[in-house]
């Protein structure tokens, strides 16, 4: 398991992930009580845009309450299109009562994670994603 950490202090945010096989487990937390209010499964998929890229089909599960979503989703998204490897993504950052520039932070470091991870994880040997539906 690789473990690393952007930012510092109450706004950190911690991302420990795996390899399991083919596919990549990420936990992404931090704050005064890191916790698991969301996750996200990206499954990556050729682009729409028919250009040879890939993109990533994401679907999420959010705790009643929280609103760890968007950090999910974002790093499911970009690392499961980059690798093109299936990527679940467990995520909790939280401060009690959390000011709008802690929150702006906690984004802010969330979204330096992808390509964090993407630097040092190969992307699949040999992605197979779903063929194109034809329309």
């Amino acid at each position: 398991m690789t473990k690393l950490t952007i930012g510092a202090g109450e706004t950190a945010v911690t991302c420990s992930f795996e390899l399991i096989g083919e596919d990549l487990l990420v936990s992404v937390y931090g704050g005064t009580q890191p916790h698991i209010g969301a996750i996200a499964l990206g499954i990556p998929r050729p682009s729409l845009k028919l250009d040879g890229s890939f993109s990533a089909t994401v679907s999420v599960l959010t705790l009643t309450g929280h609103k760890d979503d968007a950090v999910a989703r974002l790093v499911a998204q970009e690392v499961a299109a980059e690798l093109q490897r299936t990527t679940v993504v467990l995520a909790g950052l939280h401060i009690d009562s959390a000011a709008p520039e802690q929150i702006q932070a906690f984004m802010a470091n969330a979204a330096k994670l992808p390509g964090q991870i993407c630097g040092l994880v190969q992307p699949a040997p040999t992605p197979n994603p779903p063929p194109h539906p034809k329309h």
